[in-house]
């Protein structure tokens, strides 16, 4: 499968207990897409494994317990940790206008006001109070806020990014 036909939600970082159970770090805003997830994938790099049946998801702060179907011991369960846990894009609900999901984000073109072209964002992080993009490819690597201030537009149909770099960037 395509891999751009996958939303990441999370990775696998341990097994719990003896029965199968997992422990995800989340990548979600919040728990609401877990609470109907029925039907999930598995991947690791381009790898992908599923669908596999969720059988009990549990919500805990920045981390969610999974038990899918056909992993009911520690071995098993272990074979999971690393892997990303996806579910199919088009399970993703419609965002609300100027809000864009990180994945529709990488590989934009980012040019100033002017015109004059900075490089493609090549990732995203969160920080306490607004995104970071890392925007190589130019002259040189940027950090760029994800505040009013710098991004001023963002067209995903174009695939451009035009920001206004405030001194120091």
């Amino acid at each position: 499968m395509n891999p751009t036909q996958f939303f990441e939600i999370g990775r696998i970082v341990k097994s719990c207990g003896l029965k199968g159970l997992m422990k995800a770090v989340s990548y979600l805003e919040s728990d609401e897409k877990l609470r109907n997830l029925d039907e999930l994938y598995m991947g690791y790099g381009n790898d992908r494994k599923g669908p596999f049946k969720a059988k009990g998801v549990r919500s805990r702060g920045k981390s969610f317990f999974l038990e899918i179907e056909g992993v009911g011991n520690i071995e098993s369960a272990n074979a999971f940790i690393g892997c990303s846990v996806l579910i199919p894009a088009d399970r993703l609900e419609e965002l609300p206008k100027g809000e864009y999901y990180w994945r529709d984000m990488i590989g934009l073109k980012v040019v100033t006001e002017d015109g004059h072209f900075i490089g493609v964002i090549e990732s995203i992080f969160p920080t306490g109070s607004n995104d970071v993009y890392v925007c190589s490819g130019g002259e040189r690597e940027v950090l760029l806020p994800g505040i009013a201030d710098v991004i001023r537009e963002i067209d995903i149909d174009r695939g451009v990014m035009v920001v206004k770099l405030l001194e120091g960037l």
